[in-house]
């Protein structure tokens, strides 16, 4: 089990109720807990929380052609865009990403990610996991073709000034559900609801206590149901967490080779060092989703050293060779054993 290192407040008073709403956004699902009076109206929360998604989806969904980042992705070269706050906020953190990982995490990787398939027009656009034998490997000079390169971005963070350098195309889909599910937990918060658990497409960021004193436990979800793992059950105790991994959507080609979704905008091509997931803790979804794929891309040995030097708690699962045996093994940072209890 993973606590975090304090546990404090006052659980809700007594004759206050468990409150559960779900519903569809962002392609995904969504779920809010929450503990409040009996009478409220669970109706007008919900349709707080959809305004919220619906505001992340116009603002910052490449699958949206009238959003903000759409727009951005077709302007002009020399273009300059003012972003809204939440999609400037979201940037500046990619990009701070991008630039602590040496560009493993790259906001600019739409081009290379439709050309291997995977975005909004690739083959895998509605098929998660995707058998291909006939799938075309884009060849090196394709992929030299497309734009992809955080740090030719011209980015203006007081004046939240983004300009189009030419062909630059954006996907913050790695980082802004995790965004999402911070702005559903303020919102919550704002509501005078500071006891919840919010959940959008398996990222949860958990808040306050329970009636009976207990924080929101959640179990992380595994490979696979015969991965020979023992279960890992979080605390979210003002905590968020996020997994990255490639055992949802992947081209398993006539070579017999699995491909993941999860590429490395450094070598253009699909990460191949045998990391399954990465599971990154943070009291942000937002960094915690961006993390979590920024250690996915660097590999079991790269991605640990990086939480390791930043003090990010991350859990990395790497596939054992055929030659090791098989199966999986487990790697905690030092910051993740810090909260096993």
């Amino acid at each position: 089990m993973l606590v975090p290192l304090r546990i404090d407040g006052e659980p809700p008073s007594l004759g206050q109720t468990l409150h559960a709403l779900d519903g569809e956004t962002m392609g995904t699902t969504w779920s809010v807990r929450f503990i409040g009076p009996a009478g409220l109206r669970d109706s007008t929360i919900a349709e707080a929380v959809v305004h919220v998604c619906d505001d992340v989806i116009e603002q910052m969904s490449h699958w949206t052609a009238a959003s903000d980042l759409s727009r951005f992705n077709r302007a002009a070269v020399g273009s300059v865009r003012v972003l809204p706050e939440g999609f400037a906020s979201v940037l500046d953190a990619a990009l701070r990403i991008a630039a602590a990982s040496d560009g493993a995490y790259d906001p600019t990787a739409g081009g290379l990610v439709a050309l291997w398939g995977f975005g909004p027009t690739g083959e895998t656009a509605l098929a998660p996991r995707h058998d291909a034998p006939d799938f075309r490997v884009p060849s090196a000079a394709d992929r030299a073709r497309v734009h992809c390169g955080w740090d030719s971005l011209p980015w203006d963070g007081e004046r939240r000034a983004l300009t189009q350098p030419g062909g630059a195309t954006l996907d913050l889909s790695a980082i802004a559900k995790g965004h999402a599910v911070d702005r559903v937990s303020e919102l919550l918060t704002r509501l005078g609801l500071p006891n919840h658990l919010v959940e959008i497409g398996g990222e949860l960021r958990g808040a306050g206590l329970k009636p009976d004193g207990q924080p929101w436990w959640v179990d992380l979800e595994p490979l696979s149901a015969d991965c020979g793992l023992a279960p890992v059950r979080l605390a979210l105790h003002g905590l968020a967490v996020a997994t990255s991994g490639d055992y949802r959507k992947y081209y398993a080609g006539a070579d017999g080779h699995r491909r993941s979704h999860t590429l490395d905008p450094r070598t253009r091509q699909p990460v191949a060092h045998g990391l399954a997931a990465v599971t990154v803790v943070h009291d942000s979804a937002m960094w915690a989703d961006g993390w979590s794929t920024a250690l996915m891309v660097l590999g079991p040995r790269d991605g640990l050293a990086l939480a390791d030097r930043l003090g990010l708690a991350a859990l990395l699962v790497r596939r054992r060779t055929a030659a090791e045996g098989g199966g999986f093994e487990e790697t905690f940072s030092a910051a993740m054993r810090e909260l096993m209890l």
